[in-house]
């Protein structure tokens, strides 16, 4: 039966950000742009100039940055993906002239990012993917992609979908794919994010009586996916002040599996043809060991957890928009002001 949607708790300025991810999209794929630069370093990668790629960032930067290390791996390019903080306190040794280092910070200031430029400025080529093209990230990098998310209030929603087209660009360019292509694949998520976030309302409904009861949620899924699955536990925490962690759908059974119960909630994401029967089999066995569990993909029976049918690059996206839904539902059972900081800030300034 559904259940009235809290507004006081939902309506603000972290809904206004949800709704508006349309427009920043398609303001991110109008100013893609294939940069002198960034063929530049194309080039250098086909060469064998550079003996590996760096990628970093911290939060929800650096989880959306695994697509990309996934298809540099799968094009044959030695990859390490590491949070900003350790790599400047422990692993500064990696970065030398043999080293494309590839820096995602929304607003490219934050105190981690700060500290990494301070030990590589001038001498290690850079790569910086932002919102904000006057930071120092986007001072100090030899290429840059914007993100063009435009204002975000409060928990990352634009920017990190703006994020995923910026990081799916570069990868096309770093691999010299069809960028035509691309640019067409990109350009299905405003279409698919439009029509998803039109029915915000019954999502939420729907979530609300779906997720009473529940004390603890995980979010799961295996390559593309996983980047939407550990964002998702950030920002359900985040956003919603809700216990929930994001994970590997095969490392859920390697202990969390243990902890099903009528107060679990499981997200697993069907994926991509590689993963799907896995991840099907997984929502089989949680069901049968008692637990509550939702397969995510285009056949799902409720709308909320419906995917719309979109190139695999866009599919993080599409994935995202449910774990939003989430959010917004959870905060209310919460007692929540959805989006809203109370602890922490947007921008960390202290490491």
């Amino acid at each position: 039966m559904p259940v009235s949607v809290p507004l006081n708790l939902i309506e603000g300025p972290y809904l206004s950000d949800l709704l508006d991810q349309p427009q920043a999209l398609q303001q991110a794929v109008d100013g893609l742009e294939e940069s002198v630069a960034l063929q530049k370093f194309a080039r250098a990668l086909g060469r064998g100039d550079y003996k590996r790629a760096v990628l970093t960032g911290m939060g929800s930067s650096l989880h959306a940055l695994y697509p990309l290390y996934l298809a540099l791996c799968q094009f044959g390019i030695p990859s390490q993906m590491v949070e900003t903080s350790e790599l400047a306190l422990y692993m500064g040794r990696v970065l030398d002239e043999h080293t494309l280092l590839i820096v995602v910070s929304q607003s490219g200031r934050s105190a981690e990012t700060i500290r990494l430029l301070g030990l590589t400025a001038g001498r290690i080529a850079t790569i910086g993917v932002t919102n904000t093209p006057d930071s120092p990230l986007a001072a100090q990098s030899d290429a840059i992609v914007l993100m063009r998310a435009g204002q975000e209030s409060t928990v990352s929603c634009k920017t990190y979908v703006t994020t995923l087209v910026a990081l799916e660009w570069l990868s096309a360019v770093l691999r010299g794919a069809d960028l035509t292509k691309t640019r067409a694949e990109l350009q299905q998520a405003v279409p698919a994010a439009a029509a998803y976030l039109a029915g915000w309302r019954s999502h939420v409904e729907t979530l609300l009586a779906r997720l009473q009861g529940t004390k603890h949620v995980f979010i799961t899924g295996r390559g593309r996916s996983l980047a939407t699955a550990e964002t998702g536990g950030l920002i359900l925490k985040e956003s919603a002040h809700f216990a929930a962690e994001g994970m590997s759908a095969a490392a859920f059974r390697h202990g969390p599996f243990e902890m099903l119960g009528r107060h679990v909630f499981v997200v697993v994401f069907e994926g991509d043809a590689a993963a799907a029967k896995l991840n099907r089999r997984l929502v089989e066995d949680i069901g049968a060991a008692g637990g509550q569990s939702v397969l995510v993909g285009e056949d799902a029976a409720d709308e909320v957890f419906r995917l719309p049918r979109v190139p695999a690059p866009v599919r993080p996206v599409a994935e995202m928009l449910t774990v939003q839904m989430m959010s917004l539902a959870l905060a209310a059972i919460n007692g929540h002001q959805a989006g809203q900081f109370e602890r922490a800030a947007k921008i960390t300034i202290i490491e």
